[in-house]
C-alpha cells in the first residue's frame, strides 16, 4: 500500500513552563475507517496518559517520572500495540520493547524482546538506574526484571482477542501490517526545571520473525532526550527511523544547527519519507516548544502544557 507522503505538523510556541506530549501510534488512521467506539476509547486513553503525566509535572515532579507514568497508562490499554494489546510474533508470542532517557544527563535504559514485564517502560528505567548497561534483551532482560521486583504478568495478560485475530489473519495469508497502522506509544516532557525526558514502548510488528527489533528501544533512533536539544519519541516503520537515527537527528538539528524544533522534526520525517518510510514524531524542545509531525494519514496524539487545556487528536485534519 502506498503511504501518504504529505506531512502534517503542529507545534506550540516556546514556553518557560512544563510541557507534555504523548502518542499512541501512526498510520492509516481515517475517519471513514476507524470504528467510532475505538475513536472514543483512544481519545479517553490519551487524555488519561496526559492526566497521569501532568499530575506529576504540575506538582513540580520530574520529566522522567512524567513520561514513565504516561506510557504506563498506554501500556495497560489494549487499544495500543504496547504492553497489554501488543501484537503477536510469527511464533504466536508477545515480545515487548521499550526505552527511556533522561535529558539532564543522557542516562538511558532500554529492553527488547521481553515477555513477562507488565510495564516494559518501567523495566527499561530499572536497566538505566540499577544496572551498568544501557540495553538488555530477551531472557536476560526478563530475568533482570524478576530479580529487581519489576511487576510481572503472565502471557494471558498481554493476549487480546483482536491482536490474535490479526495474527491468525496473517497466518492465513493476509498482510495485516501492510496497512501501516503502528500502535507504538510514547511520551516526551519538559519539566518546570527545564529538564527533558522521553519514553517509548511497543510490541513491534504483527508476525515479526527472528527476534526483530525496531526503532523504539534504540537510543538515538526511536527514543532520545538531551536538555541541550530536544526529547523525541517516534512511531512508524522502524527500520527507516533506525537508518536515519531519527531522535538524535532532530535533537542535533536543534542543538547544532540552531533549527526550530518543528522545522527539525519535519525535515527528519521528510528524510524518512524519501527513504520509503512512514510514521510520526513527537518532540519537546529545550525551550518548551512541543508538538508532532507525521507523514501518514493520522496519528494518535495529545499535548498539554502548564496552565493550558489538554489537546487530543487522531486524524490528519485535526
Amino acid at each position: 500500500m502506498t503511504a501518504d507522503r504529505s506531512i502534517t505538523s503542529q507545534w506550540s510556541a516556546p514556553d518557560a513552563g512544563w510541557t507534555l506530549v504523548v502518542h499512541g501510534g501512526a498510520g492509516q488512521i481515517r475517519r471513514d475507517t476507524l470504528d467510532p467506539a475505538v475513536d472514543v476509547a483512544v481519545r479517553a486513553a490519551l487524555n488519561a496518559a496526559l492526566a497521569a503525566g501532568s499530575a506529576i509535572l504540575s506538582g513540580g515532579g520530574s520529566a522522567l517520572d512524567a513520561v514513565e507514568a504516561a506510557v504506563r497508562v498506554l501500556e495497560d490499554d489494549p487499544n495500543f500495540n504496547a504492553g497489554r494489546g501488543a501484537v503477536f510474533t510469527a511464533e504466536g508470542v508477545n515480545e515487548l520493547d521499550a526505552a527511556i532517557m533522561d535529558g539532564s544527563n543522557r542516562d538511558a535504559g532500554a529492553v527488547s524482546a521481553v515477555t513477562h514485564s507488565r510495564h516494559p517502560v518501567t523495566l527499561a528505567r530499572a536497566v538505566m538506574e540499577k544496572s551498568p548497561h544501557a540495553m538488555l534483551t530477551g531472557a536476560g532482560a526478563d530475568r533482570f526484571g524478576a530479580e529487581h521486583d519489576i511487576e510481572q504478568a503472565p502471557p494471558a495478560w498481554f493476549h487480546t482477542d483482536e491482536r490474535w485475530r490479526q495474527y491468525e489473519e496473517l497466518r492465513a495469508g493476509g498482510r495485516f501490517d501492510a496497512d501501516l497502522k503502528y500502535g507504538t506509544v510514547g511520551a516526551v516532557a519538559r519539566d518546570a526545571e527545564g529538564h527533558l525526558a522521553a519514553a517509548t514502548s511497543t510490541g513491534g510488528l504483527t508476525g515479526k520473525r527472528w527476534n526483530r527489533i525496531g526503532d523504539s528501544p534504540v537510543i538515538g533512533a526511536g527514543t532520545w532526550a538531551d536538555d541541550r536539544g530536544a526529547a523525541i519519541s517516534c512511531t512508524g516503520s522502524g527500520e527507516h527511523f533506525i537508518r536515519v537515527g531519527a531522535g538524535h537527528e532532530v535533537s542535533s538539528r536543534v542543538r547544532l544547527a540552531g533549527e526550530a524544533l518543528g522545522a527539525a522534526a519535519v525535515a527528519t520525517i521528510g528524510e524518512i519519507g524519501a527513504l520509503g518510510g512512514t510514521g510520526g514524531i513527537i518532540a519537546v524542545g529545550h525551550d518548551g516548544a512541543g508538538g508532532w509531525c507525521f507523514n501518514s494519514a493520522g496519528m494518535y496524539r495529545g499535548r498539554v502544557a502548564a496552565g493550558g487545556e489538554p489537546q487530543v487528536a487522531l486524524y490528519g485534519d485535526e
